[in-house]
């Protein structure tokens, strides 16, 4: 890994930053904010409002959930790709993981709470929810600090109408070897933003423009990575940088994660502001559904491209 070992990802401050106005650090942490998603296209967030408690119980119910039988998890079905339940490939042995959309309301939790235990969980559904909601107010700080830093900030309600929430669930097992051993490849999300819990097993790599790896280590119990997905950099035309990551593995312990993925709704096409495109910044992509973009990156051809939207719809 070598230079990996000391390369950082910025550390970012947002204790009592709330989305009204008139709040005294907005300005100092936007700009903290533009800097990172330009340059790492990603940051660690310290961000108070999920209580240490919650985050306990969130890994708790991850266990719990995946500690199902197999035949009960596969029951966690969606129409969009990569939605439901993703497990048992080959490539990727150590890893499976399973969607919730519309995390943060109760009601969408407790349908798919009760396809997993016919009985009802409540404890999990409020869990999950309660999760969901909270992380929501950052990602919603981050996007309207994103569009303000642009001078966008007239499309806000527009770009926040235009998505909903999905909670993506990891378990990455343990390889059972000093070894390090792949457990997720490399790739860029694809959404708006995602925001990234771990229980204390790290793994997370994220690569740098300049090709080197940081190992992401958090620097507190409240810490978060806030994560710039492919949607994001081609609305903002190549502005904020959408970086490659991947998840590394060793030792015998299960690594659990949670991710808030704020992604476009079905049907939303994704077009740059005419404001972000000019001679010095000509347009990188053609409008597109991000839905069907979704469909073509799982092809066969898809999986094989390392810059998949570019084949989609580059300019």
């Amino acid at each position: 890994m070598g230079s990996g070992d000391t390369l950082k990802l910025p550390v970012i401050d947002f204790t009592d930053l709330k989305l009204e106005a008139n709040n005294p650090n907005w300005e100092a942490v936007k700009s903290q904010v533009h800097k990172a998603l330009v340059e790492y296209g990603c940051f660690e967030a310290i961000f108070h409002k999920v209580p240490l408690d919650l985050m306990k119980a969130i890994f708790g119910a991850l266990q719990e959930l995946f500690d199902l039988p197999l035949q009960t998890k596969i029951l966690n079905v969606s129409q969009k790709p990569y939605h439901g339940y993703v497990g048992q490939y080959p490539m990727v042995p150590l890893y499976e993981s399973m969607g919730i959309d519309d995390a943060n309301v109760y009601e969408k939790v407790e349908s798919m709470t009760n396809i997993m235990w016919p009985n009802g969980n409540p404890s999990f559904s409020k869990t999950i929810q309660s999760f969901s909601e909270q992380l929501s107010e950052l990602d919603q700080i981050i996007r309207k600090m994103a569009l303000e830093s642009l001078g966008v900030e007239n499309y806000l309600e527009e770009h926040m109408n235009s998505t909903n929430y999905l909670l993506r669930v990891m378990k990455y097992k343990g390889p059972q070897t000093s070894d390090t051993k792949l457990g997720l490849s490399t790739h860029t999300d694809k959404n708006i933003v995602t925001i990234l819990c771990q229980n204390e097993v790290e793994g997370l790599e994220v690569l740098t423009k300049d090709g080197k790896w940081i190992s992401y280590k958090p620097s507190s119990p409240d810490s978060f990575v806030a994560m710039i997905g492919d949607s994001l950099h081609a609305w903002s035309n190549g502005r904020f940088h959408s970086p490659f990551h991947r998840v590394m593995m060793s030792g015998n312990e299960a690594r659990y994660s949670a991710g808030l993925f704020s992604v476009p709704k079905g049907g939303k096409i994704i077009k740059a502001p005419e404001e972000l495109v000019d001679e010095e910044h000509p347009l990188l992509f053609k409008p597109y559904d991000h839905v069907e973009f979704l469909k073509y990156y799982y092809t066969e051809q898809g999986q094989r491209e390392q810059f998949a939207l570019h084949t989609y719809c580059g300019v």
